[in-house]
């Protein structure tokens, strides 16, 4: 298990085993949505917002 800081609010977030490059976890203390982008070192970044394709 890896532990990194949240981006947003610089909580404590422990990584679970088995947790992926790419993966989208959220920050039990802020809700943000966060992106595991490198597991060794463990890294995250903020998450990109999906877009609405409203039909087109």
């Amino acid at each position: 298990m890896a532990s990194v800081s949240c981006n947003e609010c610089a909580a404590d977030i422990i990584l679970a085993d088995g947790t992926e490059v790419n993966e989208i976890i959220v920050c039990p203390e802020c809700g943000v949505d966060l992106e595991v982008i490198s597991l060794n070192p463990a890294k995250l970044e903020m998450a990109p917002m999906e877009e609405e394709d409203w039909g087109e």
